[in-house]
């Protein structure tokens, strides 16, 4: 029998779909050290790309998957949360929470039109709000 030969991905390679996919297994990889299994949505439910259920059988949370700071007009009302991860931490933040501490700094020209607002890096004006929202990998 051969063994498996196992090569390592470059992240940036991946298109948008598989790059979804990779974060999704890599949030839920972290979510599992603090006991929640975490279940793919095939399609968005009320705003969830998938479901964290947490063993005591009373914490599950629906989660949105992005790829940075995001916030949404649409999301809002839906008990959401945003997660994302940044320089291998995860960041999980209730999305109507966080929004109504930085929705007076995010009022920018796309927020206003199209109700949405995204950024790829964390910046200054959202670290010490996040702060408390970044999940660490147990090792």
């Amino acid at each position: 029998m051969d063994s498996m030969k196992l090569e390592p991905i470059k992240y940036e390679d991946l298109n948008a779909k598989a790059k979804e996919t990779y974060n999704f297994h890599k949030i839920a990889a972290i979510l599992a050290d603090y006991g929640y299994n975490s279940i793919w949505l095939s399609n968005d439910w009320n705003g969830a790309d998938f479901i964290a259920v947490h063993i005591d059988g009373v914490s599950d949370i629906k989660i949105q998957l992005k790829g940075g700071v995001s916030f949404a007009q649409k999301y809002r009302g839906k008990n959401l949360y945003i997660g994302f991860i940044e320089q291998g931490d995860l960041y999980l933040y209730p999305h109507d929470d966080v929004l109504e501490q930085v929705e007076p700094v995010i009022s920018d020209k796309k927020w206003i039109e199209k109700g949405t607002y995204f950024q790829t890096k964390i910046t200054s004006r959202f670290i010490d709000v996040l702060a408390p929202y970044k999940i660490r990998k147990i090792t």
